[in-house]
């Protein structure tokens, strides 16, 4: 794999998984939240995996059919693709 792109892919997992810290606690104290969409967004840019590690570990957002069950989908296909990128 380059480096870059795993640089890259350990960066915006470690991103989503901070995000999904951040969110929950700003959810404990009643303060303004991370939207959705950005979660989202840092999922399909490769960090599924970090918001579903963080979903799990802060038990944030699991009641929310979306995350509960496209997060594991998108992590799965996004690790897919990083796969059959590196048997290209």
């Amino acid at each position: 794999m380059i480096p870059s792109l795993f640089i890259y892919l350990v960066l915006i997992n470690i991103l989503g998984y901070l995000f999904m810290r951040i969110d929950k606690k700003r959810a404990i104290k009643h303060q303004y939240r991370i939207s959705e969409r950005t979660l989202w967004t840092i999922a399909i840019l490769f960090g599924a995996l970090g918001l579903y590690i963080g979903m799990k570990t802060f038990r944030h957002k699991t009641k929310h059919a979306t995350f509960k069950y496209g997060l594991p989908v998108l992590t799965l296909l996004e690790l897919g693709i990083v796969l059959y990128g590196i048997n290209v």
